[in-house]
């Protein structure tokens, strides 16, 4: 048995893909079930030159943003964003 036999470790999934004329490419059902895509899902694509392509579900990236980058505080006085120092000058 060849290591291109062993079955992915829980968690993992790889697998070919054939891009289309349209340049459109299927995800398989097992990235699918294994990372709870569904139709209609928005999906959002990174590409780096060096490091390839990764696909992530949009929602999944929406909650890293939002604890990577949490709302400001009020700032003391009650001024709680520097756009509303602007529209105050």
């Amino acid at each position: 048995m060849g290591i291109e036999d062993l079955p992915p470790a829980p968690g993992k999934f790889a697998s070919t893909v054939k891009v289309g004329e349209k340049g459109q490419i299927v995800i398989p059902k097992g990235a699918r079930d294994l990372f709870d895509i569904h139709p209609g899902d928005t999906l959002l694509l990174l590409a780096d030159v060096d490091q390839g392509i990764a696909i992530v579900r949009q929602d999944l990236f929406d909650q890293f943003i939002a604890k990577a980058m949490p709302p400001m505080p009020p700032a003391p006085g009650g001024h709680s964003t520097a756009a509303s120092d602007e529209e105050s000058t």
